[in-house]
């Protein structure tokens, strides 16, 4: 059986390893071994250095990793969620006007396959996107698979843009021209005030 496991927030690795692996003189180094997470119908090998501090099993249905003894109901929340790709103008609006029927705001990021800025802040917006699940949707749209009108309908000068839409208009924007741990902060601050727009 093939798939992703996915790894409770909560739960954490530490890996020990020497500045140098050929220097005896530190105890630090933990050789490779295999952790081996198996139920009745999952099997899974994970190579890993270091240490396990806490002792985790699969859950037999959603096949997720859990604490043992863990009382938290987080534990089935996706840790991120891609984003959900718009292909065309039509698909734009058709996402735009279920948000607006719904009452609910959707964020659209604007990016291009050649902008590495993108590429690495993507990863970060999907896992921004799981902390708001499902309050709100992420949708990502490639520049360069749109047509051009849709972009400048949208405002879109730079690449990435964040936009939150609600009732049918953009209400605020990101530009992330800058570090992502900024870009993302910049995003939850948008999001946040997203009542007072």
């Amino acid at each position: 059986m093939y798939g992703a496991i996915r790894f409770s927030p909560s739960l954490r690795f530490r890996t020990l390893l020497p500045t140098n692996p050929r220097d005896q003189s530190r105890d630090l180094f933990v050789p490779p071994r295999i952790l081996s997470i198996s139920s009745s119908n999952i099997t899974k090998s994970v190579n890993f250095r270091g240490k396990i501090d806490n002792v985790i099993r699969v859950t037999k249905h959603e096949g997720s990793i859990k604490e043992l003894n863990e009382d938290d109901d987080d534990d089935h929340a996706p840790v991120s969620i891609p984003l959900t790709p718009i292909g065309s103008e039509s698909q734009f609006d058709r996402v735009i006007a279920e948000a607006q029927q719904l009452d609910e705001s959707v964020i659209i990021v604007w990016m291009a396959s050649w902008c590495r800025k993108c590429i690495y802040l993507k990863p970060k917006l999907e896992k921004l996107a799981a902390d708001y699940h499902p309050r709100l949707r992420f949708y990502n749209v490639d520049v360069n698979a749109v047509p051009h009108k849709l972009v400048t309908r949208a405002g879109v000068m730079k690449m990435p843009t964040i936009q939150l839409w609600k009732d049918g208009k953009k209400q605020a924007e990101v530009i992330g021209g800058h570090k992502s741990y900024l870009v993302i902060n910049e995003v939850r601050e948008m999001i946040g005030n997203e009542n007072n727009v």
